[in-house]
Order: structure tokens, then C-alpha cells, then sequence
């Protein structure tokens, strides 16, 4: 069976670890906390659940040569981390006029800092392996434009997108398949419930539908690989 590594298991990643489970592929997933982990390896049998820092390159690597030692084989490497709310200031960082150094850090260089390490780590982990594989990285609207009050977090979405197109140029002559799958909507779940309660049923992306947009990038033969994956629901503002 194939395997998959999600980097996040609670919300997104959790659901993304769900789908491919239910699919019949052997699941690995990354959390931070203990309880996160366990949680999904209660509700997956059979699941490799794994804490670690997914900013840290040396930590990624280990859960990767976890994953592979666990299952046999590593084909799919999600990275579905996402920066939660800092305690103090606005989310996304706030106008520049008022955002802190602390602002910048959490929502610009702790999100590029994990995408670096999902990218160097994940992609000597499949080439090490020598078959292929694929790396998606999920990343919101941000990466396509920047916002008032979000201009931290725009910083690195765009940042993500940068690395990911040198990756996608740098791997594809090892076989490995690197996209950016571009969730251009907030996702309907428990991390997003408190301000999302009224929204109407069309105008959320659901997780299922952003796993099954995983699914299809790492289902895409090499004659036809997609490097970057836009979807919005019809009920949002969609721009080109």
C-alpha cells in the first residue's frame, strides 16, 4: 500500500489523514502535541502517529524515516501547518503601521521557515528512496495576493509559493512531483467555527473537498503533473 505523511493532524491535516486512510493507504501524520497525535491514532487503526517541530528540518527527516521504516515505502508528503492566532495582535499581523517584529516572525518567517523544512527534508527523503513521490504544500489566497492588515502573513504565503516553484523546477528531473495547492477560502472547521457560524453552506471550502484536491495532484501521472491548484468555492469572491 502507499503511505502518506501529513505534517498537521488535527484539523486539516486530520481530515487529509482521514480521506487517504479511508482510500486504503497506510497514514503518518506530524502534530506537535501528544494529545493531537493520539487522537488520530484512535481514530485511525494502525496509524504512525509522531510529535514534532515541523519547522525543524532534522525533525521532519526523522518522521519521514519513521514513516518509511514504519510502512515500507513513502509516496505523498502533505504539509498542511498553518499558523494559529497569536495570543496578542491581529490575525495576519495587523497594518504595518501597527504590527510588531513579533507579528512578522509568527506570520511571515515561522511560516516560511516551515515550508523550508517540509521542502529540504521531504525531497531528499524521496530521493533517497528512488521512487518518485510526490510534495504538496496547501496554502490559502494569500499566496495570490496581499490584504490589508495581512501583510506578514501574504509575506510568507508568497514566500511558500517561491519555494515551491524551485522545487517543482529542481525535482522534476528525479521523478518527484511538487505542487502548491492554493485553498484560495477560509476551511470550515473547529479552528475556524467562532467567526464562520453564518457563512453560508457554499461559501466555505470543506476539508473533504481540499483532501480530494490532494488526492487528485498526487494521483497525476508524470506526463501530466499540475505544479499549482487553485480551488474556491462558489460562494466566495473568486478573482483571476
Amino acid at each position: 500500500m502507499p503511505t502518506l505523511l501529513t505534517l498537521g493532524a488535527r484539523n486539516l491535516g486530520g481530515a487529509i489523514a482521514d480521506h487517504f486512510a479511508a482510500q486504503g493507504w497506510d497514514v503518518a501524520a506530524v502534530a506537535r502535541s501528544q494529545e493531537t497525535v493520539d487522537k488520530l491514532t484512535e481514530r485511525i487503526p494502525g496509524a504512525l502517529g509522531l510529535t514534532a517541530d515541523a519547522t525543524d528540518p532534522d525533525q521532519v527527516a526523522d518522521a519521514a524515516a519513521k514513516a518509511r521504516s514504519e510502512f515500507g515505502s513513502l509516496d505523498l508528503i502533505v504539509n498542511a501547518v498553518s499558523p494559529g492566532m497569536r495570543s496578542q495582535g491581529q490575525f495576519g499581523g495587523g497594518p504595518l503601521l501597527e504590527s510588531t517584529l513579533d507579528d512578522f516572525e509568527h506570520y511571515a518567517t515561522q511560516v516560511i521557515r516551515n515550508v523550508y523544512a517540509f521542502l529540504s527534508a521531504g525531497s531528499r527523503a524521496l530521493k533517497e528512496q528512488g521512487s518518485g513521490g510526490s510534495l504538496i504544500q496547501i496554502t490559502g489566497g494569500s499566496s495570490r495576493r496581499a490584504l490589508p492588515g495581512k501583510g506578514p502573513w501574504a509575506a510568507g504565503a508568497f514566500g511558500s509559493r517561491a519555494l515551491i516553484q524551485a522545487a517543482a523546477l529542481e525535482l522534476r528531473p528525479h521523478g518527484i512531483h511538487a505542487a502548491l495547492l492554493v485553498v484560495d477560502a477560509t476551511i470550515r472547521s473547529p479552528k475556524t467555527a467562532n467567526w464562520t457560524g453564518d457563512a453560508a453552506d457554499d461559501a466555505l471550502a470543506e476539508q473533504q473537498d481540499v483532501a480530494r484536491a490532494v488526492e487528485y495532484l498526487a494521483s497525476q501521472a508524470p506526463t501530466a503533473w499540475t505544479h499549482e491548484l487553485v480551488v474556491t468555492p462558489k460562494g466566495d469572491t473568486w478573482t483571476p
